[in-house]
């Protein structure tokens, strides 16, 4: 694990998804990917997500859909990527979403756009 726990959660979601037999993931449960996982369930990359205790740290164990779909980094921690809502694109023609970090707290591209903020780029999935 590194310091990077965005990183660290896209590319767990990333290989599970590729191998086909993985169906669930473990994770450290922090704010921010509690918030990552609540906004693909609510999208529907992820069947269903439970909380789990294991010598006093907590894990989030995440079940997978069957459907294929891609994750891509965009701001990393030596790169930020800033951008406006005027700015923020649709990806694959509406298919797919970018998370994005706002002063509002963690929004898919369709709320920036709606809510008319702008914020950090942190990942494409589609």
């Amino acid at each position: 694990m590194s310091n990077d726990i965005i990183a660290d959660l896209i590319t767990s979601i990333r290989n599970a998804n590729i191998n086909k037999r993985i169906t669930k993931i473990k994770i450290i449960s922090n704010s921010i990917t509690r918030n990552i996982v609540k906004i693909l369930l609510r999208e529907g990359f992820l069947n269903k997500i439970r909380k789990h205790n294991e010598r006093k740290k907590y894990f989030i164990i995440l079940t997978l859909k069957n459907n294929k779909f891609n994750l891509k980094r965009i701001s990393r921690p030596s790169i930020r990527i800033y951008s406006n809502y005027k700015q923020i694109y649709k990806i694959l023609g509406g298919i797919g979403l970018s998370i994005i970090s706002t002063s509002e707290g963690l929004m898919t591209n369709k709320e920036v756009i709606l809510k008319r903020i702008g914020g950090e780029i942190l990942f494409y999935i589609f």
